[in-house]
């Protein structure tokens, strides 16, 4: 494994057979196949509106998406219960599910972020999906509720040895009194606890500094003058034995995304989840990035 960082593998985590089938074919008989993850989410629609379509008007029918994660090879794909239902057929097989059980739209503010049911785990197993995902908002006013609804998905996914993946994300008016939602602290505080409350897989943004508002965080990290790389292993460590995958983000250059990539990976990421810098473009295009992410996760499997 190249990297100076270790990261978890299947054989390291304390699974039931159920969760170690699903999660060995995500990790090893799709996608790169060496124990990494490409995963394609197209969960922006409900997330985001149809104005994340615009840039690509082809990406509008989830049929784009379905052709571009088997054509492209990728671990899975992440979705909600209608498209899944509606746009699988055709794929079976081919494409690996993660079934999103909860999300919300953008119109409300996110002072006080919650993500409602959308799905259930039951709902997973009859789709045939790998795994399932879960959007907890770390630090919202409302992560009481939050924190009780991943209680009880946990306990489903345990049930039925389905893989839990847990989209932390740091929300909320106080975490942006605390230095932003983009701030080390903040991403730090959110893999610690979706470890700590039983994720499987936790998708992370990366942090990003920021002198005016990382002042605003608490101590230590309020005085911490570390670089790029050593924040991105921080936040990793903080996941423990939970393997890590980074989301993508809003769209950037290709050079950008495949040094975001390479970063990621030699901080002991198992791999990412990136959306709109794949389905935003035309599809020659979003197979050619694919193929050099790919070509990048080669280098660092286990």
């Amino acid at each position: 494994m190249k990297g100076s960082i270790s990261r978890p593998t299947l054989k390291d985590l304390d699974l039931s057979p159920g969760k170690r089938v699903r999660l060995h074919r995500l990790l090893y008989e799709h996608g790169p196949g060496n124990g990494t993850l490409l995963i394609l989410p197209i969960d922006q629609g409900l997330e985001h509106g149809p104005r994340d379509f615009f840039p690509n008007p082809d990406s509008a029918d989830p049929e784009f998406q379905f052709r571009l994660a088997k054509e492209g090879g990728y671990s899975g794909i992440a979705l909600h219960f209608g498209l899944a239902q509606k746009y699988l057929r055709g794929f079976e097989g081919d494409v690996p599910v993660i079934l999103k059980l909860n999300g919300k739209t953008e119109v409300p503010p996110d002072e006080e972020a919650f993500s409602p049911m959308t799905g259930t785990v039951v709902d997973a197993v009859r789709l045939g999906a790998d795994a399932v995902g879960y959007t907890l908002y770390v630090g919202s006013a409302a992560q009481d509720r939050d924190i009780v609804q991943l209680r009880d998905v946990r306990r489903q996914a345990d049930r039925y040895g389905m893989p839990l993946i847990v989209w932390a994300y740091p929300r909320g008016r106080d975490i942006e009194k605390k230095g932003g939602r983009n701030g080390l602290y903040a991403i730090d505080y959110a893999a610690r606890v979706a470890a700590e409350l039983g994720a499987d897989v936790i998708k992370l943004n990366l942090p990003e500094a920021n002198a005016e508002k990382d002042k605003n965080s608490p101590a230590p990290y309020k005085t911490l003058q570390w670089s790029h790389e050593e924040m991105v292993r921080q936040v990793i460590r903080s996941a423990g034995k939970s393997l890590v995958i980074i989301s993508g983000g809003e769209k950037m250059g290709d050079q950008e995304l495949l040094e975001k990539a390479r970063v990621s990976l030699e901080s002991g990421a198992t791999g990412f989840i990136f959306g709109r810098n794949l389905w935003q473009r035309p599809f020659p295009e979003g197979i050619k990035i694919t193929q050099q992410l790919k070509a990048l996760l080669k280098e660092y499997g286990a």
